[in-house]
């Protein structure tokens, strides 16, 4: 069931906790943790589940192995939505999924450098400076959530385009701002 609940000032110590976990999981082999996701954006309505990108050099069995022994769940290797227009190798959109062991969260694996290593960072420093595509995002997510409270693939079917359209919004930022990916976050 997709619900989304209003923003909860526990989130950004919860990830603390996740990175912190992680960080002592894989040491100097996360090149950055980050907190990603509508729970990184202070004030956005969002799915109680706590997002975390871990950078690396290549994505490397071995890590899920580590992450796994400490009590991880659900691997996956799996590739992220394309942008419309757009036409990316695969491997600029290939990662692995894992779950946390304890709070609900979701733990991206992506290669630095890589499209879909930048795209959460960038989408999450934009909506975090800009309240009121935050705000319209966040009236989206919810209205879909009425909707479609129990079809996640209408739900996404919906919210990724309408993404899209907030991250050509993001790029132009990028562009003025001459934003970079930001150190890491744990």
């Amino acid at each position: 069931m997709i619900e989304i609940v209003t923003y909860r000032k526990e989130w950004p110590d919860e990830f603390k906790l996740l990175g912190a976990q992680l960080r002592k999981e894989l040491g100097g082999r996360a090149l950055a943790i980050h907190h990603i996701g509508s729970t990184a954006v202070p004030g956005l309505v969002a799915k109680d589940v706590i997002d975390a990108q871990i950078t690396v050099a290549s994505l490397d069995e071995s890590i899920l192995t580590d992450l796994l022994a400490a009590g991880f769940t659900k691997v996956r290797a799996t590739k992220d939505h394309c942008p419309p227009g757009m036409t990316l190798p695969d491997e600029d959109l290939a990662k692995l999924m894992i779950n946390g062991s304890g709070r609900r969260s979701h733990i991206h694996i992506r290669v630095e450098g890589r499209f879909n290593q930048r795209y959460p960072l960038l989408c999450r420093d934009y909506l975090r400076t800009h309240q009121s595509v935050a705000d319209a995002y966040g009236r989206v997510k919810q209205e879909l959530a009425k909707y479609f409270p129990d079809n996640v693939d209408a739900y996404y079917d919906i919210k990724d385009p309408v993404f899209d359209v907030l991250m050509s919004g993001a790029r132009d930022w990028e562009t003025i701002t001459d934003w970079t990916p930001p150190q890491t976050d744990a």
